[in-house]
């Protein structure tokens, strides 16, 4: 089978002259790069007359969804990727034909181990969403269960042999790439393909989305700005999700929107609050904010709230993530270049031997003609993904969770604009960017710190008295001679060597003596 898939791949690849992207480049000599010349030639009658990133953008819609996922993800790594390529290639959308309702109910029955009609008061065997992963339908309790309206998200069958192959030809690919190609070393393909497959791995396991959505819900808890759904953790199992149903007009129908009387530059605003709270007060944010995902509520308490759907990719930032943010941010807006050089270093990120000055240049050379223009015009995700190419000079390896977070960035940047074209992203951000350093570096900081290792001192404060007598006991001890001790140890062999020789001689005399 996976000949035959590879074999698919290679014609459909040759098709739309994807080769040409790679030959259009210097390659290593040898003689796989001179049989790739020669097949470009045998090709002649091919038209690929189309933008190199429109044929790959047509090459990976043929190959199948889960191709058109890695491309998603393709799009997302615009710091190693051409940028006419991404642009393009997040036009593809994850939409396949959806698997018959028989299959969806043979599933449920079997993570359940009994019929649907037991689980269910009513299921809707028309699905509302399907994609390559799982598909969505609507279904209600028994009343006996609360009798609740819920979403049903059932994991495609047999997907995960589908996933096995495609992932591992993938894996060639990107070897090959890296056997041919001078340049693709940097590009890092086999990484790239490792961090595809952990993704999609994730998305495979239903419980762990379901766990996601939980902590987001949990977060936002107290806040009327994003509503998540109740995760019904009876009903999930690694295949099954199940979740309170969510009703709400699609963020991307803004006249609609406007129409029920939702407040949208106000909505705008709320988005960008939402996404920097995610980020500098949790470190755990939505990952795959696109417009299919995000509905806004029309009527009720919570009218105007944003609703956030399918959680299987979510981003984490430990403290030193987020300074390093904060500072870079802070210091881009006051022309900071040389802190933003030093951020880097002093974050391990960029090798110690870095010089500052030189890195400083670099990095002014591509800031600086963000400022040409309006402050509320400069997108913060592009500066981030500049950042990013920048460092890529000075060997920095850029963190996979930041990359995650400049493509949620750039979505967030742009749903904001589309809603509100005067939206300043900037005066929106500043005020979770100035807390943040507050709370990391002031005295509130300190506060926090003290409150936060309370409960150590209380136990250790006790044993304080004797942990210092012993730290004075074991000062006052003669630290030990290292010479001393090897000459003693070979007195105490000598010694046992003489006791044996004793020994051997006084049997030797007894013996002569009986004779």
């Amino acid at each position: 089978m996976r000949l035959f898939r590879l074999i698919r791949i290679a014609r459909v690849a040759y098709l739309y002259g994807l080769d040409s992207l790679v030959l259009e480049h210097e390659l290593e000599p040898g003689l796989k790069t001179r049989a790739l010349y020669a097949a470009q030639r045998l090709m002649f009658w091919r038209n690929i007359s189309a933008p190199r990133a429109v044929r790959l953008r047509q090459a990976l819609e043929d190959l199948g969804p889960i191709f058109v996922k890695f491309g998603q993800l393709l799009s997302t790594r615009r710091d190693l990727m051409p940028l006419d390529i991404a642009d393009e290639l997040a036009k593809l959308q994850d939409r396949v034909p959806p698997f018959s309702s028989d299959l969806a109910i043979d599933q449920l029955e079997k993570a359940y181990g009994r019929s649907v009609d037991e689980v269910f008061a009513s299921f809707d065997r028309k699905p509302v969403a399907s994609a390559s992963v799982a598909q969505v339908h609507f279904a209600v309790l028994h009343e006996k269960d609360g009798g609740r309206e819920v979403a049903v998200k059932i994991l495609r069958p047999g997907i995960q042999p589908v996933i096995e192959h495609d992932i591992a030809l993938l894996q060639v690919a990107a070897s090959l790439l890296e056997a041919l190609w001078a340049d693709g070393r940097r590009l890092k393909p086999r990484e790239v393909v490792s961090e595809f497959d952990k993704y999609l791995h994730y998305e495979l396991d239903l419980m762990r989305e379901a766990a996601n959505c939980s902590q987001l819900r949990r977060n936002f808890a107290d806040s009327n700005l994003l509503i998540l759904p109740e995760v019904h953790w009876d009903w999930c199992t690694t295949s099954v999700m199940v979740m309170e149903r969510m009703h709400g007009t699609t963020i991307s129908k803004v006249d609609e929107l406007r129409e029920k009387g939702v407040d949208i530059p106000r909505l705008a605003r709320a988005g960008v609050e939402i996404f920097f709270t995610q980020v500098f007060r949790d470190g755990f944010f939505h990952a795959d904010m696109h417009p299919g995902n995000i509905f806004v509520a029309t009527q009720g308490e919570h009218k105007g709230s944003y609703i956030a759907l399918d959680f299987g990719i979510v981003g984490t930032l430990s403290d030193s993530d987020k300074n390093y943010l904060a500072q870079n941010f802070l210091a881009f807006f006051r022309r900071d270049y040389k802190r933003v050089a030093e951020v880097h270093i002093e974050s391990g990120w960029a090798p110690k031997g870095t010089r500052v000055d030189e890195f400083e240049a670099a990095i002014r050379s591509v800031c600086e003609p963000f400022f040409d223009r309006p402050l509320k015009e400069i997108s913060l995700g592009r500066v981030l993904l500049r950042l990013f190419q920048t460092s890529r000079q000075f060997n920095v390896e850029v963190q996979p969770q930041l990359v995650l977070l400049q493509k949620t960035l750039l979505n967030i940047e742009g749903l904001g604009r589309e809603l509100d074209p005067d939206l300043d992203l900037w005066q929106t951000a500043l005020p979770y960017l100035e807390r943040w350093m507050s709370e990391q570096l002031g005295w509130l900081a300190l506060e926090n710190n003290i409150k936060r290792e309370a409960s150590n001192w209380a136990q250790l404060l006790p044993t304080l008295p004797r942990l210092v007598h012993q730290a004075l006991t074991t000062t006052i001890s003669p630290a030990p001679n290292l010479e001393l001790e090897s000459l003693a140890a070979e007195v105490r062999g000598l010694r046992h060597l003489l006791w044996l020789a004793l020994a051997v001689a006084g049997a030797a005399l007894g013996f002569a003596l009986l004779q």
